[in-house]
């Protein structure tokens, strides 16, 4: 045998070994990232089987232990009288009108004289409670809110809804929206929501009872392009409300976060398909019923049955 010959089977051989130890080891690792993924998918698969099963009690919870549970029959336990923003038109109107046939005397802040007064009016004869209205338009900044300290400082304000809000003509990018808009989304989402809760909750904590419900929306549990400065204060009034719940429900505060989606209100000209009921799109009538059977039961709800669904289908927080 040449020495050419015996270098080719001593080199065959080595490869072959390699090869065989390399395929074993391969196999090895194989075996055991399948393990690994085994893991994780079913590590996955239970992280989601439980996201789904808190979805459904959610769902329970907020619409249907609401209706079998709702403290509608015992509302005025938070005091004689609720502060409603934003109640001239839309949610803000339909929520002061369902808490005025529970009995609940209203107070109602708006920009239009004429507007606060017809509803107050209306909502005075229909329901036979007691109604007010104070005239304030919350794009001015602090200085609006002397005046409505001053307004309601013999107040029993047992309940606040926290509704004033602003949005876009229509969706569009950053700078394509004017800064003035910008700056009035701040004022009115953001703002007005923090400074209403300073002007109300003093009295609440010195009563010791007292409900703030503060509408935020769906548009800030996710990234919404198009929206950025509508969704930020949205998920602005999120965080606020969850941290005002930890530092105020001992004293016997009720603090709510509503997450609507949309709603048959005038905030939503901008599309025609926003204008007309649905089962997705309630009017606000109907919004303000389920949301008011929420009250001392949901801390955080969309209150409304198909908005609960769309809502528990893409957040996960």
């Amino acid at each position: 045998m040449s020495p050419y010959d015996f270098n080719s089977a001593k080199l065959a051989n080595a490869v072959k070994d390699i090869t065989s130890s390399l395929a074993k080891e391969l196999s090895q690792a194989y075996h055991n990232n399948m393990e690994i993924l085994a893991v994780v998918g079913a590590s996955y698969v239970a992280w989601k089987g439980f996201n789904l099963l808190s979805g459904c009690y959610g769902f329970i919870k907020h619409q249907i232990f609401t209706r079998i549970c709702s403290n509608t029959k015992t509302i005025l336990q938070y005091g004689e009288w609720a502060v409603v923003t934003g109640a001239s038109d839309g949610i803000g109107k339909a929520y002061a009108e369902e808490l005025a046939s529970l009995g609940v005397n209203i107070i109602l802040l708006g920009r239009s004289t004429e507007k606060l007064q017809n509803v107050s009016e209306s909502i005075s004869s229909t329901y036979r409670v007691k109604t007010r209205f104070i005239v304030a338009d919350f794009s001015k900044g602090p200085e609006v809110f002397q005046p409505i300290k001053e307004a309601l400082k013999d107040v029993d304000v047992g309940i606040l809804v926290n509704n004033a809000g602003v949005f876009y003509e229509y969706p569009a990018c950053l700078l394509e929206v004017p800064e003035e808009k910008s700056l009035d989304i701040i004022n009115v989402n953001i703002t007005a929501a923090v400074m209403m809760v300073y002007v109300v909750l003093p009295g609440m904590l010195q009563r010791k009872r007292g409900a703030i419900i503060n509408v935020s929306s769906a548009a800030g549990c996710k990234t919404i392009p198009m929206m950025t400065v509508y969704a930020a204060s949205k998920a602005f009034l999120e965080m606020f409300t969850r941290s005002l719940q930890y530092e105020y429900a001992s004293q016997g505060i009720f603090i709510q976060s509503l997450t609507p989606l949309f709603v048959v209100t005038k905030m939503v000209d901008f599309s025609e398909s926003f204008q007309k009921k649905s089962l997705l799109v309630p009017l606000a009538k109907e919004y303000a019923h389920s949301a008011v059977r929420t009250i001392g039961v949901s801390l955080r709800t969309a209150a409304y049955w198909s908005h609960s669904i769309q809502v528990n289908m893409v957040n996960d927080r």
